[in-house]
């Protein structure tokens, strides 16, 4: 009957430190109350998307209205304040990016005190067993007075038996979950940086957008006839400076290899702006026509996608994305900056300025393709510069020609295409983007950027 006794007075012991030792409720309490503020973050949060969804659609109303003074000053101004908007729903999910944090180090401190708990009392059954056993069970069990008291004490036995491969069990899966909130704090901490740099990206692009603002007002001195002037010059800038190309181009004694390109359709680019950018571009179909946010195709016919070239001049070089001045500017794929430039910068002996690319970065990448990023109102990078897919390079603007903040986003042959300045080849003296660096091709080295991406 001692045997008996023992093995109850153990088993009892045994529950009773695993009862004690699991720090469980404090615990849940803590956990709790940080829930509640992740809650009512995320309430927040559902009404700031609100809100920026409001000032889109505003914004989008604007554009479809005649390009004017008023209207441009408008769109800045209702851009700043849906990007305080998104500035302050970044906050939050930072916010609540913590609280998920300090909730996993709870659960992780929990855990470790759980394993440790079990673990004790587990070595402290066992310690018991081994100081107090003095006769073994095969012999208790012969030596039992009766035939119930040999049942009893295998039962007793089996019952600790299967408590202590619980517990094992228990603590296996204990420390199954710890390693599992440890990587879940390891995700959170890079989902964290990547909201903190995107909260950074949004303050510049406030700031950017401030900026063109300004220079908007002092260029027109907030005169309506001062712009339509401006927008008209930019015209025929463009216009001036596509005849330019025209006659470098005819100079250039660039061969290009077509079967060292990559394959059309291959999809070997990715979009020169975030997820979140291009899946907002699905929700509004119905302001640019298409998934995309074009503004403007590639080449002659609006919805070209194969390759077809820009002969004798004629046709768009590249497409345009329409995006908010300010908007983070993606490489589509990895290589190396092979020049970056601003052509506002320069020229002609009678001052007038070289209005095309702006300000432009040309990537060179491994596969025979250079993608082309102008217009810029902020470049990121710089000359050799290693840079990967998906690397923010620059802001999206309106410099240069462009009357109106976008990408001009073109994909070349990398054999077809120099670095240079115009007044390098004849034809091109005197004019105002003569003294301008900038990326030239050959016709047959400009390649539809849809057939890549």
């Amino acid at each position: 009957m001692m045997r008996v006794g023992f093995f109850l007075f153990s088993f009892f012991i045994f529950v009773s430190v695993l009862a004690l030792g699991t720090p469980r409720i404090a615990f849940a309490d803590a956990a709790s109350d940080i829930q509640a503020q992740i809650n009512s973050n995320n309430q927040q949060l559902e009404a700031l998307k609100t809100e920026i969804t409001a000032y889109q659609k505003q914004l989008d109303a604007i554009g479809s209205k005649k390009n004017t003074l008023q209207s441009a000053i408008d769109s800045l101004t209702l851009s700043q304040k849906q990007l305080a908007t998104q500035i302050k729903a970044t906050q939050n999910k930072i916010a609540s990016a913590n609280l998920q944090i300090r909730k996993l180090t709870l659960s992780i401190v929990d855990k470790e005190a759980v394993i440790a708990a079990d673990q004790s009392a587990i070595a402290k059954a066992l310690r018991s067993i081994a100081e107090n056993e003095e006769v073994p069970l095969l012999a208790s069990l012969i030596s039992a007075n009766s035939l119930g008291d040999a049942w009893r004490i295998a039962d007793q036995t089996a019952l600790f038996n299967r408590a202590l491969s619980n517990d094992v069990i228990d603590v296996r899966a204990a420390r199954t979950e710890l390693a599992t909130n440890r990587d879940k704090i390891s995700a959170q901490k890079i989902q964290l940086v990547s909201l903190q740099n995107n909260l950074t990206f949004q303050k510049r692009s406030v700031d950017t957008n401030k900026k063109t603002q300004q220079k908007l007002l002092s260029d027109t001195k907030n005169q309506e006839s001062n712009y339509q002037k401006l927008l008209a010059q930019k015209q025929a800038a463009e216009k001036a400076f596509e005849q330019e190309l025209v006659n470098l181009q005819s100079q250039l004694n660039l061969i290009v290899h077509p079967n060292l390109l990559p394959k059309v359709g291959s999809g070997v680019l990715s979009w020169p702006f975030s997820n979140a950018f291009m899946l907002n571009c699905t929700q509004r179909k119905s302001v640019f026509g298409n998934l995309f946010c074009i503004t403007q195709y590639f080449g002659n016919t609006p919805f070209a996608t194969a390759n077809p070239q820009i002969y004798n001049g004629g046709g768009h070089s590249a497409i345009d994305i329409g995006a908010l001045d300010g908007t983070p500017v993606q490489a589509a794929l990895s290589g190396i900056v092979l020049a970056t430039g601003n052509t506002d910068l320069a020229h002609d002996s009678k001052g007038n300025q070289c209005l095309s690319f702006g300000k432009w970065v040309m990537i060179q990448h491994y596969n025979g393709l250079n993608t082309m990023y102008a217009h810029l109102s902020e470049i990121d990078v710089s000359k050799g510069k290693k840079v990967s897919t998906n690397q923010i390079i620059g802001l999206s603007g309106r410099t240069g020609y462009a009357t109106g903040p976008h990408l001009h986003f073109g994909v070349y042959a990398t054999e077809g295409t120099k670095i240079m300045t115009p007044g390098e080849f004849k034809g091109v003296s005197g004019t105002r983007c003569e003294n301008a660096t900038m990326p030239v091709a050959s016709l047959d080295a400009y390649l539809n950027p849809l057939s890549y991406l």
